[in-house]
């Protein structure tokens, strides 16, 4: 919060939620959303965003399109409310590259 603070955030003024699994983030996001509460969402990242399949399966599990799919539901839901309440929602990811 210190670095926040120091970009000129105010901290009193900001909600913060790291959750478990990438399904609660985003059900955290839409109720916001569509509570008209706030005014910006933002999701820092896309990547971290694992679903509760994927934490709860064993390492080798295929998980091939879990995040996609849960992705694109989210943002299904999402887009109403959004319109309804004009609230802006960043969602950050990464691009990643193969080092050889």
């Amino acid at each position: 919060m210190q670095y926040a603070r120091a970009l000129g955030v105010d901290v009193d003024e900001l909600l913060l939620s790291q959750p478990d699994t990438g399904e609660q983030g985003l059900a955290i996001a839409d109720e916001l959303i569509s509570s008209g509460a706030v005014d910006l969402v933002v999701v820092d990242s896309v990547a971290a965003l694992t679903p509760k399949a994927e934490i709860d399966g064993e390492i080798g599990d295929s998980t091939v399109g879990l995040q996609a799919r849960m992705m694109s539901q989210a943002l299904r839901k999402m887009s109403g409310s959004i319109l309804k309440t004009g609230t802006t929602v960043i969602f950050i990811n990464q691009l990643r590259e193969r080092l050889v």
